[in-house]
């Protein structure tokens, strides 16, 4: 019997608002408040609440055969507190169901991984905390950003408490062999890898509702029919894709809605077909080889490279100078600092930037708040230039830095006592009755005789 892994990512940046350099150390709030609250709500009402009912009451209908994934960044996490919390009370009734898994991955959905093994380390356990905080499960299955992988990242995961991990079934990589088995890491054999299948993903997530697709339309009985079709011998099917496909990338009146709602019962109805969440899965597959991975990979664009992020200079340069602050950031305590540095690694800061057309580009034009690539560059950098002076007042960069660094603070202080000391004075002014000046007499000068 074949099992089907349905897996759904979800994730939203917050973005940044103009930011000028006339800004710069001038006014440290980057974010606009006014897109991010409104790109969030427009997606939960068409997307999550929809969506995440129709999956509840097809749990309950077949009784927990019906089972699914999801890998939600702690970025989003943030603004389903902040602008709809409604969203968090829907996943919350998903995970009482005991038939949703929630995945690890890193908390603003960033690139760290790439950059920086101790601090990818604790930005997993900050998104693993917040899971477990509000859905009362521990993730034990890995989903990097991006499903970005290779053989010495999977054995990084590895070593940081994961037996298992989600990456792209990349042909360059697979070559002859299929997608749809359990395989393990060519460098510690120990790790279990699932493959995505991207033909049936990218069916569902790009072509959809494109009526020039020569299976157009895709319906559930006909992607169950797909699925029974597969060799026999194939074990596991993973389709992972954007939650965003069903009501946003796909609107309700392609019939997405319907398709989630009657894939379950098509599938199920299929002997040879059942759910499973990939920890699950992993329990009673065995893997078949490993699967060697010398250079990172992951789910984007024709190449399924790391090129939708770094593949140009402005996204290097800015990678670059965004990683060169790492170890002050260590040493930094201020919460405000933390923050800001934590969302400004989610990676769609860089996707932005991209200079290059590929298919993903058509999903993420969505939510680009950018016009072109060298806008988004140009933004970005204010916005890093100044967080980078807050960075080296709190943690200078050399003894000379230091220096400097402790004058600014002096004048800042002295600066400050003497606005106060103003505020006073004119405080005082009002208060204090204002003293009549004293009348002035002429002496006068006898007029001599003559």
């Amino acid at each position: 019997m074949k099992t089907i892994c349905l897996n759904f990512q979800i994730h939203q940046p917050f973005r940044y608002r103009k930011y000028r350099f006339f800004d710069i150390g001038n006014d440290s709030y980057y974010y606009d408040d006014y897109a991010n609250e409104t790109i969030l709500r427009k997606i939960a009402d068409n997307c999550y609440l929809p969506a995440n009912n129709i999956l509840l009451k097809q749990i309950k209908k077949f009784k927990g055969k019906f089972k699914v994934s999801f890998s939600i960044s702690g970025v989003a996490l943030d603004q389903f507190r902040l602008y709809a919390p409604e969203v968090i009370d829907s996943f919350k009734d998903l995970a009482d169901t005991g038939s949703v898994e929630f995945l690890s991955g890193t908390y603003a959905n960033s690139l760290v991984s790439l950059a920086d093994a101790e601090l990818f380390a604790k930005q997993v356990k900050m998104h693993d905390d917040l899971i477990e905080t509000l859905f009362n499960q521990k993730p034990t299955v890995f989903r990097n950003t991006e499903l970005i992988y290779s053989d010495e990242l999977g054995d990084l995961i590895y070593r940081m408490g994961f037996e298992t991990v989600i990456t792209e079934g990349a042909k360059h990589i697979l070559g002859w062999k299929s997608p749809n088995y359990l395989y393990c890491n060519a460098l510690n054999p120990r790790q279990k890898v699932l493959m995505r299948n991207n033909r049936l993903s990218d069916d569902i997530s790009f072509r959809f509702s494109n009526s020039s697709w020569n299976e157009y339309p895709l319906t559930a009985t006909k992607l169950a029919g797909w699925l029974v079709d597969l060799p026999k011998k194939e074990e596991i099917v993973n389709i992972f894709l954007n939650y965003e496909t069903f009501g946003e990338i796909h609107k309700k009146h392609t019939g997405i809605f319907g398709f989630l709602e009657s894939l379950p019962e098509m599938i199920l109805k299929s002997k040879e077909l059942s759910f499973c969440t990939p920890s699950e899965a992993v329990k009673v597959l065995q893997p078949v080889s490993a699967v060697h991975v010398l250079h990172p990979i992951s789910w984007a664009d024709e190449e399924r490279d790391l090129s939708a992020w770094l593949g140009n200079e402005l996204q290097k340069d800015a990678f670059k100078h965004l990683y060169e602050l790492r170890e002050r950031v260590k040493n930094c305590t201020d919460s405000k600092i933390q923050k800001d540095w934590l969302y400004l690694q989610s990676n769609d800061h860089l996707y932005y930037m991209s200079t290059k057309f590929f298919s993903d580009g058509e999903v993420l034009k969505f939510f680009n708040p950018y016009s072109n690539p060298y806008e988004a560059f140009i933004n970005y950098m204010n916005v890093l230039s100044d967080f980078s002076l807050r960075l080296n007042k709190l943690v200078p960069l050399d003894e000379n830095e230091a220096e400097l660094t402790r004058l600014r603070l002096i004048i800042d202080d002295k600066s400050k006592k003497l606005e106060e000391a103003e505020m006073e004075l004119k405080k005082l002014k009002k208060i204090l009755p204002k003293s009549k000046p004293k009348e002035t007499t002429k002496k006068t000068t006898p007029k001599q005789s003559a």
